[in-house]
């Protein structure tokens, strides 16, 4: 079996995404027990950070999967264009710019109920 073109891009960091019922009771736990602090807060979602890892927290609800994770890459172009071919039958959405500075794009994991998401930060 051949493989998608995966050398062609560096990954960064992985980050987990996890739906909460009480968004700010969620971000409290991190805050005062493992020391995160909180890079974006617009209280539907908020980014949780400490040393280089982030922690993403969004509203729980109807259409959020169960796991959500984000995976930050250096050249999110060229991983989409060695993988695009691959994606038959996967539910998926192709790149595009987000409007707080990430280029995106969204696969579900085959067999799961979870949701990827690979971005870039846009350079301007």
């Amino acid at each position: 079996m051949t493989t998608p073109m995966t050398e062609n891009y560096k990954a960064l960091y992985l980050s987990p995404m996890i739906p909460s019922f009480n968004i700010p009771a969620t971000v409290d736990f991190f805050a005062s027990l493992f020391g995160f602090q909180a890079a974006r807060d617009d209280g539907n979602y908020v980014i949780l950070y400490k040393d280089n890892l982030t922690i993403h927290i969004l509203n729980a609800g109807e259409g959020i999967g169960q796991m959500e994770f984000y995976l930050v890459v250096d050249d999110i172009d060229k991983l989409w264009e060695g993988i695009n071919n691959w994606l038959d039958g996967i539910k998926v959405k192709a790149p595009f710019d987000r409007e707080y500075g990430m280029r995106e794009f969204h696969i579900e994991v085959p067999y799961t109920n979870t949701l990827m998401f690979v971005g870039q930060v846009i350079k301007r």
